[in-house]
């Protein structure tokens, strides 16, 4: 079942959407070689409890911690630990929160130091390629009009590897919401949108093949070739002539030049 929101209730989701953004400018700030992907997480956790949120992923599902943090050839989902984060490394941080009954969802990624060019140009494709699917988020439209225009640009296009087994999703008073929305299709299938849906559009793009493994932990995924990979994710609002973003990457943008230990060459 699918959730339309009231005007009301999309102001909510939009702080909540705008917390997380405020976490992950915060993440940007901190990044540094020699810290954990652990400090990180707990850094982000305290960040979002002393400004009145809650952490909505820990705990979701038996997920231990307050925020996904994948390293390199991890896609997403990865579980906060001992691992030293260093330069060179590809770090993807996905997190969630809880703000007036209301959840808000959104991924980064950022490169470490010096990265190889072919591993920030998979970064920038692959956030363009989030922009192209909110372009077909339109009242009217269908969800495959979103999946085939991220779809043909990172594959087609640029032939990266788009993850098949894990998709965006609705989102409201629950973290996963129907209707799933993938990042590959056909145009003009699946679910027509309508005026009051939020979706959360988050591209899963690898720089080699599409398939995946999962780490013994049962949360991390990996890709099967060992090549990196990129995610982003936005909280989007469908409208009628020209869809809404709530989450924002403008002040994580900033907060990534302003750190010199991120490579922000690929803008």
């Amino acid at each position: 079942m699918i959730y339309y929101k009231t005007k009301e209730e999309i102001e909510l989701m939009r702080q909540s959407a705008l917390m997380v953004s405020s976490t992950l400018a915060e993440a940007a700030r901190y990044l540094k070689p020699g810290i954990t992907t652990l400090q990180l997480d707990q850094f982000i956790e305290k960040y979002m409890l002393d400004n009145g949120a809650v952490p909505s992923f820990k705990g979701y599902q038996g997920f231990p911690n307050a925020t996904c943090i994948s390293i390199n050839d991890a896609v997403v989902h990865g579980i906060p630990n001992s691992y030293i984060l260093k330069e060179g490394d590809v770090v993807s941080v996905d997190c969630g929160v809880i703000m007036h009954d209301f959840h808000g969802d959104s991924a980064y990624t950022f490169a470490l130091g010096e990265v190889k060019p072919a591993v920030l140009e998979l970064m920038h494709v692959t956030k363009e390629s989030l922009y192209l699917g909110i372009d077909k988020a339109i009242a009217g439209n269908r969800i495959g009009d979103i999946a085939f225009a991220i779809q043909h640009y990172c594959e087609k296009e640029h032939g990266y590897g788009i993850v098949r087994e894990l998709v965006g999703h609705g989102l409201g008073r629950d973290l996963h919401e129907d209707p799933q929305v993938p990042n590959y299709g056909r145009r003009g299938h699946g679910q027509v949108m309508k005026e009051g849906m939020v979706i959360c559009i988050e591209p899963m793009v690898n720089l080699g093949a599409r398939e995946i493994n999962y780490k013994r932990d049962g949360w991390t995924v990996l890709t099967k070739d060992g090549e990196p990979s990129a995610h982003y994710e936005h909280v989007v609002l469908v409208k009628k002539e020209r869809a809404e973003v709530l989450s924002s990457f403008d002040m994580i943008e900033e907060a990534e030049k302003a750190n010199i230990n991120l490579n922000s060459s690929y803008y």
